[in-house]
């Protein structure tokens, strides 16, 4: 069965005319529900749990933590964040990332399962930045370490922006393999090193696209032989996207899914998939992206 990680603290309150489309992560439930991809039963709905505090520990330094959990950021690294900081802003971020962990559970379970939200690969280990305040794959990743449930990990995170963060909280970790592949040109305009970068130029188009990823994803598999995969399914390399640049097609978007489901399920990889971004003008383009990866999950998994 495919289980998604779904609680209703997604859809955060922002100020009227904020660039961020919460308003997805209450719609695309809801599409899947109407149109007969998911059943009722396919949500779960995550909570904070204590024993998850040590794994956000594991990632994030205490310095941080405190000054999130206590709303005591100083002004200008909160502006960075792009979100006005509340307690209960906080409380989402945990739950979000505790779906993740869950999903990661249901994944080694049924071979897949997925958050509605996440994919905060802009979080380091001692700051938010870019809507992103706890890194829920990283913490993932830790989760299955910690507890021996993975011994190498692959990170493939697709959306358009470099995941900088996740790049430098593994730059030491030879278990968990960063791959990041994204808009060469946007943002961050000051990159990390993930362990391997691939930038894409800008209006790439799906054919371009696709075939850089066809010729390296099943290379770095091969090479570094995970045997658990995250995937950042951002939506943002559409061409209709305000914050991207790559010029890919909704139907691009949907095959690169089909690519990456089709390399775990070769391997017989258990893959756990966190949303990421999505801005296009319409929010219909972006639910009907986003739900593509839900719909290609569910025909080709079950």
């Amino acid at each position: 069965m495919l289980k998604i990680a779904f609680h209703p603290i997604y859809k955060h309150p922002l100020p009227e005319g904020h660039r961020f489309p919460m308003e997805k992560y209450d719609l695309l439930p809801k599409q899947l529900l109407h149109e007969g991809t998911c059943e009722p039963e396919n949500f779960f709905q995550p909570e904070i749990h204590e024993d998850i505090e040590k794994y956000i520990r594991s990632v994030h330094t205490s310095d941080y933590l405190e000054e999130l959990y206590n709303i005591s950021i100083e002004p200008r690294l909160a502006r960075k964040i792009g979100f006005p900081l509340s307690s209960v802003l906080v409380e989402r971020e945990r739950i979000i990332t505790n779906g993740t962990i869950q999903a990661c559970d249901y994944a080694l379970e049924y071979g897949v399962a997925m958050n509605i939200a996440g994919g905060t690969h802009h979080a380091y280990t001692d700051h938010g930045e870019a809507f992103c305040m706890l890194n829920d794959q990283a913490i993932g990743a830790q989760y299955l370490l910690q507890n021996k449930l993975a011994k190498q990990i692959l990170i493939v995170d697709l959306d358009v922006h470099q995941g900088n963060g996740t790049a430098e909280i593994f730059q030491n970790e030879d278990k968990v393999f960063t791959f990041s592949m994204h808009g060469k040109s946007n943002y961050p305009f000051k990159k990390e090193t993930s362990d391997l970068d691939l930038p894409m130029e800008n209006d790439c188009g799906d054919e371009e696209y696709l075939k850089a990823l066809k010729s390296t994803l099943p290379q770095i598999i091969d090479r570094v032989k995970p045997d658990f995969i995250f995937f950042l399914s951002g939506v943002d390399i559409l061409s209709t996207d305000k914050l991207g640049k790559l010029g890919c097609s909704v139907e691009g978007c949907k095959r690169r899914d089909e690519f990456v489901f089709e390399q775990c399920l070769k391997h017989d990889i258990p893959v756990e998939v966190s949303m990421g971004g999505g801005y296009s003008k319409d929010i219909k383009t972006i639910i009907d992206a986003h739900a593509n990866t839900y719909r290609t999950a569910q025909y080709m998994y079950f």
